[in-house]
């Protein structure tokens, strides 16, 4: 009776693992079919509009009308890669702060440490810029990752006096109403020039990044990512709570540093090129866990990647056409797709605990 009652299992269970599997083929086929679609239409929208043959002939063949040349291989590709690569680092950096506060609202944005490193990118770039000193890339991520790791600091030191999210989320928001307040008082004193410098990147955009912004950034975000990645199966097993980690050899200590370090290179990587960016880090990897229907660190970390990279494709489009030759700043629009989410998902896990 028994051997018939696990061969009638076994059909059932077969079913079950075929349709995960295919639901996991489905969703990452979703996002690179949306990721080229995106691609392809950021390439085509501008003030110049060029053919799809001319498109390819650039990219393929780096031939083409010198002015049409110029516009889709230095102004208009490095822009998308930006959005592609920072964007899925931004949403990758946000799961894993979900992942260390144990909650979905936690964020680089909402909990202030892209705040305190737009503070330090502005201090550095305002007392450089006076002493007519040029700020190099890698000056500004390190100004960055500086900022954020402060602000991350003040966070823990809070969350270790508060149980309660809600009330971290608070804090997190007060600590970057902070580093607001004092990056516009270092503005106040600031020369004409350095002010319309800073106040550009500050408003959050992928414009004006060329070739070499590229490399170094993708660099940096690629070797962390790979890190991230070696760490799928510790997050894995953080995610069923600290004491089931340590039981499985995690080393706790470490693994959080671990994912603070990370978290904080991948979003002062975001801020220092391309300034503040709200809401990517939250609603994106919510999103990929809704569409995935799991939670399993080797999945939603490359889907996240892939979500935040369609996600900042989709915002820039809107940000660069909807009002041209008006171009909006790209944390208003992420604001403006971002913020229902995190509505939502706090009206829903509200109504779960009532219930």
């Amino acid at each position: 009776m028994r051997e018939t009652e696990n061969e009638k299992g076994k059909p059932h269970k077969t079913s079950y693992e075929k349709k995960k599997y295919f639901r996991y083929g489905m969703s990452f086929l979703i996002l690179f079919l949306l990721l080229a679609a995106l691609f392809f239409w950021n390439l085509n929208s501008g003030s110049v509009s060029l053919t799809s043959g001319e498109i390819f002939q650039i990219l393929l063949r780096k031939r083409g009308e010198e002015t049409a040349l110029h516009i889709v291989w230095d102004i208009r590709f490095p822009r998308i890669l930006a959005a592609m690569v920072l964007g899925g680092a931004l949403s990758v950096s946000g799961f894993l702060l979900q992942t260390f506060f144990g909650n979905p609202i936690a964020g680089p944005f909402v909990l202030g440490i892209s705040s305190g490193a737009k503070l330090m990118v502005s201090l550095v770039m305002i007392g450089l810029l006076q002493k007519g000193i040029a700020v190099s890339s890698g000056i500004m991520i390190l100004a960055a990752f500086g900022g954020a790791m402060i602000s991350m600091g003040f966070v823990l030191a809070v969350s270790n006096r508060v149980r309660q999210m809600s009330m971290l989320v608070i804090c997190g928001v007060m600590i970057g109403y902070i580093c607001s307040a004092i990056t516009d008082f270092v503005i106040t004193f600031a020369d004409d020039s350095n002010i319309v410098n800073l106040h550009n990147w500050s408003l959050g955009s992928f414009s004006g990044l060329n070739w070499e912004n590229v490399q170094i950034f993708s660099l940096v975000v690629f070797v962390t990512l790979l890190f991230v990645f070696f760490l799928s199966k510790p997050i894995s097993a953080y995610q069923l709570g600290e004491a089931y980690a340590q039981n499985m050899g995690v080393n706790i200590r470490f693994f959080r540093v671990a994912l603070i370090l990370l978290s904080s290179i991948l979003s002062a990587c975001v801020t220092a090129f391309a300034g503040p960016i709200s809401f990517v880090g939250i609603a994106v990897p919510h999103l990929i866990k809704s569409l995935l229907r799991t939670a399993k660190p080797i999945l939603v970390i490359p889907a996240c990647f892939l979500g935040g990279a369609v996600f900042c494709l989709f915002c820039d489009l809107i940000a660069r056409t909807v009002f041209a030759p008006t171009e909006l700043s790209i944390s208003s629009v992420t604001a403006v797709f971002g913020a229902p989410v995190v509505i939502y998902m706090m009206v829903h896990r509200q109504r779960k605990g009532l219930q």
